[in-house]
């Protein structure tokens, strides 16, 4: 390297002459104030790698449980037996009489929650477990099943 104020050839360092930041051979260093090699911070990941993230969740996993078929009626035979009426088992479980008049007309498939509340309070079985069928069906292409892959499964 070559020195920037003698020009002579030879290892140089940083320092500061009239503040200024120039790299000075030996010789030349006395006319200015020698800088401390500063070793560069280590690069860090970005910050997006730094994130530490919850492990991913399959929500589907546990999803092994249906509503039974016919539990708008359950529910509404239910209630009767026990002698309530929409009124007093809405006020039971926290929901709305609306709200029970339209699960018991089956017009609002009830969430969950409601779904345990109800089975708690009027001592039912509104959910069953469903297996998952394997599907041993003809599927054209890679895209699946068709319509005509399931009338084709009715017909035989």
């Amino acid at each position: 390297m070559q020195c920037e104020l003698c020009g002579r050839e030879c290892e140089c360092r940083p320092a500061i002459v009239d503040k200024v930041k120039m790299m000075l051979c030996p010789g030349c260093v006395r006319h200015g104030e020698v800088i401390k090699e500063v070793t560069p911070p280590k690069p860090q990941k970005p910050i997006m790698a730094r994130i530490k993230r919850p492990p991913v969740k399959d929500v589907y996993k546990d999803m092994n449980k249906e509503l039974v078929n016919d539990w708008n009626i359950i529910i509404k035979d239910a209630r009767k037996k026990k002698g309530l009426t929409r009124e007093q088992l809405g006020f039971k479980i926290g929901e709305r009489t609306v709200t029970i008049a339209k699960i018991e007309n089956g017009d609002l498939k009830p969430s969950d929650k409601v779904v345990s509340k109800l089975e708690k309070e009027l001592d039912v079985k509104l959910l069953e477990v469903v297996e998952r069928v394997p599907s041993n069906l003809s599927t054209s292409g890679s895209k699946g099943l068709t319509l005509g892959d399931f009338i084709k499964t009715e017909e035989k």
